[in-house]
């Protein structure tokens, strides 16, 4: 059974699926981002959260990260709409929760308040570039928050690709159980994993009973490799260098934020929440262009007392493939000059699958390219 204890003590638990909620008259549209995060609070992958922030809650994560009760949060988790549809609503009232035409759920509405979404963007994204995917999505949603606790009615439909890798925290701790592991590591990405991935994967292994795989499938910033190409790349992956019986592949539904230090820590309470005692974070983690430090991501933890985070986080450096050592390795283990260190950045590698140039077989596994170059052509 493993050791991690969710964030605030207990796995919250926002779901009554089918209850009736034709009573209630008034609602509210979500986008991609919110329908996510609605369900991230319903399973428990956010715990302690039981709705979308209030304004208490939202300035105190913005200046201290932490939540109005004090404990560590470092993202904020709100619902935005229009000042025309918040003009419908007050507090106390009910509202469904609508996308695409379908009702998910509903909101206990304790707050409804205008945020400084200036100094959200400087503080979370240390940016007011728009250039940047989270600050312009930021200044693209509703200019009103709504806060208060959210119930899910409905189970979220997910593309055929995702079946059997939907696990949710409850789901995700009784696998950990019955396979007896004690310590678990989990590992975000966003992108195929390729050899500076699973090298820093195997290290922690060596180090820990079990691994958790756990991919973002949310929305994604429009150049990154989508996520049915990426499941695939991970199943195969999985089959043919892993140790099964150590390893649970099981995606994540947030939408990325791209928000490198606070987003670092941000997914590793999510992954404790699933039962992980352990995080990888490697360089510039959620990071996007040159906003962030290359380890500011591994920085942001030591903020916090280890006891009060109640993860251990494994830093790593970053790994290359090495010509003369025949391997992977990082300049803590390799003595050779960087002419010598083969890495592609994320740029490069979409430079290449766009020109329909083969990855080298030191970037990822011959499988892995070969899914990802099909899917390329299929898209052309």
């Amino acid at each position: 059974m493993t050791n991690s204890i969710p964030h605030g003590g207990h796995l919250i638990n926002r779901k009554n699926i089918n209850a009736n909620t034709s009573h209630i008259t008034k609602q509210i549209k979500l986008d991609g981002t919110s329908l996510s995060d609605l369900e991230l609070i319903s399973n428990g992958a956010y715990s302690p959260l039981e709705g979308f922030l209030t304004s208490t809650d939202y300035y105190s994560v913005l200046h201290e990260m932490r939540l109005a009760n004090h404990l560590i949060w470092s993202i904020p988790i709100t619902l935005p709409l229009s000042k025309k549809e918040a003009e419908l609503l007050k507090i106390n009232d009910k509202a469904n929760l609508v996308y695409d035409g379908c009702v998910y759920g509903y909101i206990e509405i304790s707050d409804i308040f205008l945020p400084d979404k200036q100094k959200e963007a400087s503080i979370i994204y240390q940016t007011l570039d728009r250039n940047h995917p989270g600050v312009d999505k930021l200044f693209n949603r509703g200019e009103v928050y709504v806060g208060g606790h959210v119930t899910l009615t409905k189970e979220i439909k997910k593309p055929p690709f995702l079946e059997g890798f939907q696990l949710e925290p409850a789901e995700v701790r009784k696998y950990i159980a019955t396979q007896g592991w004690e310590t678990v590591v989990g590992f975000q990405t966003r992108n195929p994993v390729h050899r500076a991935h699973e090298y820093i994967q195997k290290l922690a292994l060596e180090l820990v009973d079990g691994l958790l795989l756990h991919p973002l499938v949310g929305e994604t910033k429009k150049d990154d490799i989508p996520a049915e190409t990426r499941m695939k790349s991970y199943q195969v992956l999985l089959a043919h260098y892993y140790p099964q019986e150590r390893v649970l592949l099981s995606s994540y539904p947030q939408a990325m934020r791209y928000a490198g230090p606070r987003e670092a820590l941000h997914h590793a309470i999510a992954r404790k929440n699933y039962g992980c005692t352990h995080f990888i974070v490697g360089r510039d983690h959620a990071g996007v262009g040159d906003y962030y430090g290359t380890y500011d991501a591994q920085k942001i933890f030591s903020t916090f007392p280890k006891e009060e985070l109640g993860i251990t986080i494994l830093p790593f450096e970053h790994t290359f493939y090495c010509i003369k050592c025949d391997g992977m390795a990082s300049h803590k283990t390799c003595p050779h000059d960087t002419s010598l260190h083969l890495h592609l950045s994320g740029t490069k590698v979409r430079e290449m699958l766009k020109q329909g140039t083969a990855l080298p077989k030191q970037f990822s596994r011959p499988e892995v390219i070969e899914i990802i170059m099909d899917a390329m052509k299929k898209k052309e």
